[in-house]
């Protein structure tokens, strides 16, 4: 048996959604490597005691990849019997996280919940994930 025949069709969009995500955790990553030039902050240095800027910018990066883990499990399991619905609420989480970003870049911390929208992706693929769960131990 070949993984095209156990998954979804659909599951393409999934996968193109993960697709997304690598592009914003690479844009993320290569804007703190940018801000690393600019601020003057070298290696190991997570933070700067005097760039504020700098540190909105580390911070944006860091919250995602905190998140990232959990959302990938979720997303992937919500994905196996919900692809298309998984797909567009992974695609708004994935595009909540440059506006989280943009808004922390611009060195005022409040600005980050430009992206709380996200919430909606992120809750909706914990919700659907555990229809799966409960589908699969047949309560519903």
């Amino acid at each position: 048996m070949e993984i095209l025949d156990i998954v979804p069709s659909r599951f393409g969009y999934v996968i193109l959604t993960y697709f997304y995500s690598w592009i914003m955790l690479s844009y993320l990553a290569m804007k703190v490597g940018g801000a690393r030039k600019k601020y003057d902050v070298k290696y190991p240095t997570m933070y700067s005691d005097k760039e504020q800027v700098f540190n909105c910018i580390q911070r944006a990066h860091q919250n995602t990849l905190e998140v990232y883990p959990q959302w990938l499990v979720f997303q992937t399991i919500a994905a196996l019997v919900y692809p298309t619905a998984a797909a567009v609420l992974g695609a708004i989480w994935v595009t909540s996280r440059f506006s989280y970003a943009w808004g922390y870049y611009t060195g005022d911390p409040a600005k980050r919940m430009r992206g709380v929208y996200g919430y909606i992706g992120l809750f909706g693929v914990i919700i659907l994930s555990i229809s799966v769960a409960l589908q699969l131990l047949g309560v519903i």
